[in-house]
């Protein structure tokens, strides 16, 4: 079961925010009892509560959507966050796969949320902006982040009291803890993550975890987005070690190089 909170009603402002925050688009009072499960006069209250905070804004239909100040959050975040500066940094050095989209992300929870991206030259047919937010099982850097943690920790992210699956975006992704725990044990040995058309058919990416100095589990995951149908063995492995080397080079410049090395490394030797 969840976590009894101390503030319930802080909770329930934070779930309309984060909903909000998933889809995209925004909402109607009608749709944030239907998905949240909240009395009506409750719901009323809060989004009317958030709206005076600024961090909600009602829009003309009626429907509310996140407000200025939730980005001023978002930006005083990023403004104590080196990591992204660092990235670009550590690509800059290093130059690797120059055609293609990497991208840099953090995990959330079940989540990771994308901070940086460097656009390649080539189309993906995809988009990736920053702050989005996608369930970590079907990202690459969600599987190299998640690889960091002892299985015990994954299943406790993961189990039935913390909730449904998350739901799948393709046909492609995993489907259960059992196939993660397979996936994280392979991630690993191999060295590097891979998604297998779990964000978009017709997309392979390939990942790896970033540590700082301070924490044994990875703070960040680097990847590249491929058209899948250029991915064969030798550049599979190709864009697997190019992702470490990158992680390595931006852990190496947060101070967590010895962390990658010993802390991950060791876990895969104990799989």
């Amino acid at each position: 079961m969840a976590e009894k909170l101390a503030a319930p009603a802080v909770g329930r402002a934070t779930a309309i925010l984060d909903l909000i925050a998933r889809t995209g688009s925004p909402q109607s009072l009608a749709d944030l009892t239907h998905a949240l499960q909240l009395p009506k006069s409750s719901l009323h209250g809060l989004c009317a509560t958030l709206e005076q905070l600024n961090l909600l804004t009602r829009l003309e239909s009626g429907q509310v959507t996140l407000g200025p100040h939730v980005m001023m959050w978002a930006n005083a975040f990023l403004a104590h966050i080196d990591i992204t500066q660092e990235f670009f940094a550590s690509w800059d050095e290093m130059r690797v796969l120059p055609e293609e989209t990497i991208t840099l992300s953090v995990r959330d929870g079940r989540e990771v949320a994308y901070i940086a991206c460097r656009n390649g030259s080539r189309p993906l047919g995809y988009t990736f902006r920053t702050g989005m937010r996608i369930p970590a099982v079907y990202t690459a850097t969600g599987l190299a982040m998640l690889s960091t943690l002892p299985d015990q920790g994954v299943r406790k992210l993961f189990d039935r009291s913390s909730g449904e699956w998350p739901a799948p975006l393709t046909v492609k992704g995993l489907r259960n803890l059992e196939e993660l725990l397979q996936e994280l044990h392979a991630v690993r040995q191999r060295g590097y993550s891979i998604d297998r058309e779990g964000v978009r058919e017709g997309m392979y990416c390939f990942g790896a975890p970033v540590f700082d100095s301070h924490n044994p589990e990875a703070v960040a995951g680097v990847a590249v987005s491929i058209l899948a149908n250029e991915v064969d063995g030798k550049l599979e492995e190709g864009a697997g070690q190019a992702m470490r080397r990158l992680a390595d080079r931006l852990s190496e410049r947060l101070g967590g190089l010895m962390n990658s090395q010993n802390a991950w490394h060791n876990r895969a030797t104990r799989a």
